[in-house]
This record gives C-alpha cells, structure tokens and sequence, in this order.
C-alpha cells in the first residue's frame, strides 16, 4: 500500500512498538549481530565440510577442514608459520602507509582545487587501470630485489584508487559548509585545515578502511617478486607442490588478517566520530 503524500512510509514494528529487525534499517541488538554473524560465517564452513568429506571428491582437490588445521598445526610447528604472518603484514602495512602518506595530501588538494584535479585526475585514472603485476620488471629493476620492491607493488596496487577515492570523499564535504567559513572571514588554509579536512575525517578514515583490504589482495602479487617468506609466497610454493590443504592455510590466514585490521579500523572510527554512530 502506498502512503499518502506527505505521509512518512511505515516501518516494520515488533509487538513491543519497535521497528522490528526486518525493517529497512532496522536495528539489531548486540546478540542479534553475533548471532547473524557467526551463521555467516558457519553456514559456509559446514557446505565445505559435506562437499569434502564426500566419497568422490579428491582431496588434491578439496580437503577437508580437519586436513586444513593439521596442515596449520604442521606449518606452524616446522615451517615457522609466525615468521611468514609477521613478515607478510610488515609488506603490507608498509605499502599502505606509503600509499596513504602520499594520497591523503594528493586527494585533500584534487578535491579542494579544481586546476589540480584538472592536472592530476586524468593521469591518476589512467595509471589506475594499469594491473600492478605488469610493473615487476620494471619494480626489479629500478629497486632490486630486496623488501622495497614487495613495498613497491603493493603501494602501487593501492596508491592510485586511495588517491581517487580521498578526493571523492573531500568533493562530497557541503558546499554550504565552505561558504559559512567565507562568510566568517576564513583564509584558504583555515577553509582546508579546518573544514574541507575535518569534514571529510569520517569518509576518508572508510576509505583507508576499504584500500587495506585492497592492499592485502596484492600480496601475493608483491611475494612474486625473489621473495623466499611470506604468506603469498608459501601458497605459490604450494601450488608447485599441489599442497592444497597449505593453499587453503594460507588463504584463510590471510583472510583473518585482513578481517582483523578491518575490524580495528571499524573500532578506530567508532572512537574518533561516536555521534556517527548513535542509534536513533
């Protein structure tokens, strides 16, 4: 049923009077949140445990999950798992700090000045299209072989979308905003220090939330290059040696990584902006 104009559309509600959880929007309670989360999380787990437990599935092809935590159990007692994690997130936090420190400046003057983002964005939007793993000869070339060409790809896989996507974010601050600080007598630094950046705070903090994630994508890409450690590099070792239990070990260790550093993100912005998340 339609609502009438100038009517607000109704929401789902509970018996208690509430929107229930249902509604567009609707809210869950903490419970509610865990519950639903670990049901995405289990359902998946328990169709690969009847798909690999099956008679006719290969276990060079699929194996189960208990073949999985002893590979992990193995990898982590004889093959120095730790060191592996550690050296992997070090390549990966390096090449998105690199990124960030560079892109938050390039994207805060994009979007704030039009004769920059005139010069910059088109060459920005070209380079961004170029795939990262097309740079490792010239990365192995113009920075050897050694950490910083790991750091190279992974900044490269990620410097460009973080720079386009920081200037989106200053574009999205209200014009409304910027003119109140004319009004007030604001010189330029004060309108970017001030309220162009303070404005756009929370979206770029999502937007370092989001290219983290793009960064650890390209981890395996950056342990191509003369790497002998790292988790991209254990599962390409174990692909020459169809090890699929380790290819799945070190997938899903990267995956719970990255789940991890996201999750900190959520709680850094959570901190730094907590009206953002009032529940009405």
């Amino acid at each position: 049923m339609q609502s009438r104009p100038g009517t607000r559309p109704r929401r789902a509600a509970s018996k208690s009077g509430r929107p229930g959880m249902w509604a567009i929007r609707g809210p869950l309670s903490s419970r509610q949140t865990w519950l639903f989360a670990a049901l995405g999380l289990l359902a998946p787990l328990g169709l690969w445990w009847v798909v690999s437990t099956g008679a006719t599935v290969d276990k060079v092809f699929m194996p189960s999950p208990v073949d999985v935590f002893n590979r992990l159990i193995t990898w982590y007692a004889e093959d120095d798992l730790m060191s592996d994690i550690w050296i992997s997130i070090y390549r990966v936090t390096a090449g998105f700090l690199l990124s960030a420190l560079i892109a938050l400046p390039l994207g805060l003057m994009i979007g704030t000045f039009r004769p920059v983002q005139a010069v910059l964005e088109p060459l920005t939007d070209f380079v961004r299209y170029m795939p990262a793993v097309a740079f490792i000869p010239l990365v192995m070339l113009w920075v050897g072989i050694e950490e910083s060409s790991k750091i190279a790809i992974i900044f490269i896989g990620t410097f460009f979308q973080m720079v386009l996507m920081m200037a989106e974010d200053v574009r999205r601050v209200p014009l409304a905003q910027i003119e109140a600080a004319q009004t007030l007598g604001a010189t330029r630094g004060e309108m970017v220090k001030l309220v162009i950046f303070q404005s756009a705070k929370p979206a770029l903090l999502d937007t370092l939330r989001v290219t983290m994630g793009w960064a650890w994508t390209y981890l395996v890409v950056a342990e191509l290059v003369a790497a002998n450690s790292g988790l991209g590099y254990s599962i390409l070792k174990a692909q020459r040696f169809l090890q699929t239990d380790k290819i799945f070990v070190g997938i899903l260790l990267i995956g719970l990584i990255g789940l991890v550093m996201d999750q900190l993100f959520r709680l850094a912005h959570r901190k730094a902006f907590p009206w953002l998340h009032l529940r009405s």
